[in-house]
């Protein structure tokens, strides 16, 4: 131990993401297309930007879905292979070559309005009985092991768009629990959310976890934007 000293102690200047003011731009463009388009809802939640769109895919269209994530899933994988994330349904990217899932894809991009590039490919997944995906952020944080690596290849993730592909006789809806808020499988509805605040820093309130299924099967896909353009 070194005694006899009164130098203070270093003050760890606070992080601050180089994307944070991309994010609350970006925030801004997509919020302001989503409130000015008649078919996207704003739930009414405070300190939260969450938006739902009913039927947003047909029932046709849900159906080819479902048989498409049957093929690409397996057990599902979390950054870092994180045994304790609590993720225990099976998942997979479909083929974003796909004529029908880049068909998909333009009708997402075009409602939030931003660029295909910015989007990841497009997961399905697929949750059974007992299955769930326990309380978890969407967004990065700089003390995660892959923090460097998301750096490199697009930044943070901004807006998280999730669709339902069937229904679930019991369980299985995506629940924010510091809103709160439980949203139950509604077939073809799509939600979309902001990961962060209008300020484009992580928002806590984004915090969300897909409950365990009781009774039937669960399908939904998921589609992450980012910062800026992502491969």
């Amino acid at each position: 131990m070194v005694q006899g000293t009164d130098m203070p102690s270093p003050r760890r200047a606070p992080f601050r993401d180089p994307d944070t003011r991309a994010l609350a731009e970006l925030g801004e463009s997509v919020r302001a297309r989503l409130d000015a388009d008649p078919q996207a809802y704003r739930l009414p939640v405070e300190g939260f930007e969450i938006y739902g769109l009913s039927q947003f895919f047909s029932a046709a269209e849900c159906e080819r879905l479902m048989r498409i994530v049957d093929a690409v899933a397996q057990p599902s994988a979390t950054y870092g292979n994180d045994a304790f994330s609590g993720r225990t349904s099976y998942s997979g990217d479909v083929d974003p070559a796909d004529p029908f899932i880049l068909m998909l894809q333009r009708r997402i991009d075009d409602l939030v309005g931003l660029a295909p590039s910015y989007g990841e490919t497009i997961q399905g997944q697929r949750y059974t009985v007992g299955q769930e995906f326990r309380a978890h952020f969407d967004h990065f944080s700089p003390d995660q092991a892959f923090w460097e690596a998301e750096q490199a290849r697009g930044g943070q993730r901004s807006w998280t768009a999730m669709a339902y592909l069937n229904a679930v006789e019991e369980g299985g809806s995506t629940d924010f629990p510091k809103v709160p808020l439980s949203i139950p499988p509604q077939p073809g509805t799509l939600i979309v959310w902001n990961n962060m605040k209008p300020d484009g820093t992580p928002n806590p309130r984004s915090l969300h976890a897909g409950t365990p299924v009781i009774r039937g099967t669960k399908y939904v896909l998921t589609k992450w934007y980012r910062a800026r353009p992502w491969w």
